[in-house]
């Protein structure tokens, strides 16, 4: 996975914005057909919501899997995605869009960079994600090396003094999940009750009790320490303002995820409570050129599943190539038959 740009501007056959499970299917689909993507998501990685709120959470409905872990399947679909070369621009909203579908279209990210694109899917999910940063002076300065929104490959903290701070389920998961490997994690939440799952909480409890992972309520951070990126040392305090130092090479702060359209809603599309109507049976939206697909796609009597969502991405992929060739008949071809690059 690249998850940079590698020239100022970038020129794309699809641009995908998100980086959900639907939008990485989009990659596969359009692919099939001939159609480079490059996605591009505001979350440090790939996965949206299955990466960074239930990654270890079991999905049961997606079809030929009885049971797969959230994070399991969005490597499942890396994989897939994978043949097709996608170019992943990660940690960055879209925050400019001009251009028609005559002339192409022109995306900038809140970084600078840009791409150029014959369409756009919005696979944005529920809208444009980004996690709550705690108000901690110099944060920025650690993120990506010491502090961390999401957990993608949990060996990465082994052997690691890892502070969690959260009083939810991705809090209480993630404590449960790297305390067999961590050097120690300390859970730090405001209140002594949790907002997880009982059993979990309880499982937690156990571990507490046990003396194996440490937790450290009712304290919530209030600043952090180090040596350049590196963290050594996060501050908590309590409401009196007692002060506790905790020894630290991780922070993983989980205080949810802001969720909104963010500058999609200034793109002229028509918008309906915080979705995008479009054309079921070709996911476009009310501007030429501009298709939605999954959550944040809405038609009547539309459901909300990840399946639903795969199947409006197959959909897009097919109206895009009509829309980049026009005339030019496209013979359907399984994939059984056809294959992908590489493959046997």
């Amino acid at each position: 996975m690249n998850p940079s740009i590698p020239a100022p501007v970038v020129e794309t056959d699809v641009a995908v914005i998100g980086a959900g499970p639907v939008g990485l299917f989009t990659v596969f689909q359009c692919g099939m057909l001939g159609l480079s993507c490059t996605v591009i998501d505001a979350l440090p990685d790939i996965g949206g919501q299955c990466t960074a709120v239930y990654p270890e959470k079991p999905i049961y409905d997606i079809p030929g899997f009885p049971r797969v872990e959230a994070a399991s399947l969005i490597a499942a679909l890396e994989e897939q995605a994978a043949p097709f070369a996608p170019l992943y621009v990660l940690g960055q909203q879209v925050v400019r869009v001009s251009g028609t579908v005559q002339i192409g279209f022109d995306l900038e990210t809140e970084k600078g960079n840009r791409i150029k694109a014959k369409a756009i899917i919005i696979a944005a999910g529920a809208g444009a994600f980004g996690p709550n940063r705690p108000p901690l002076d110099g944060i920025e300065s650690y993120e990506g090396t010491s502090v961390f929104y999401m957990v993608r490959r949990r060996d990465d903290f082994a052997g690691k003094r890892i502070v969690i701070a959260g009083g939810g389920d991705s809090a209480v998961d993630w404590a449960l999940s790297l305390a067999p490997l961590a050097a120690r994690v300390m859970v730090v939440h405001r209140r002594d009750n949790f907002r997880a799952a009982p059993e979990s909480v309880m499982r937690m409890q156990a571990l507490a009790d046990a003396g194996e992972i440490d937790l450290v309520v009712p304290y919530q951070l209030k600043s952090l320490d180090g040596v350049g990126a590196h963290l050594r040392h996060v501050t908590v305090a309590t409401m009196d303002g007692a002060e506790k130092v905790l020894e630290a090479d991780v922070l993983l702060p989980f205080f949810g995820l802001a969720a909104s359209l963010g500058p999609i809603a200034d793109w002229g599309l028509a918008v309906d409570r915080h979705h995008i109507p479009v054309d079921p049976s070709t996911a476009a939206t009310s501007v030429p050129g501009i298709y939605a697909v999954g959550d944040v796609a809405t038609y009547p009597q539309k459901l909300k599943l990840i399946l639903t969502g795969f199947a409006e991405v197959a959909q897009a992929a097919h109206a895009i190539y009509r829309q980049t060739h026009p005339g030019q008949d496209l013979h359907m071809e399984y994939s059984t038959t056809k294959g992908i690059p590489g493959g046997v």
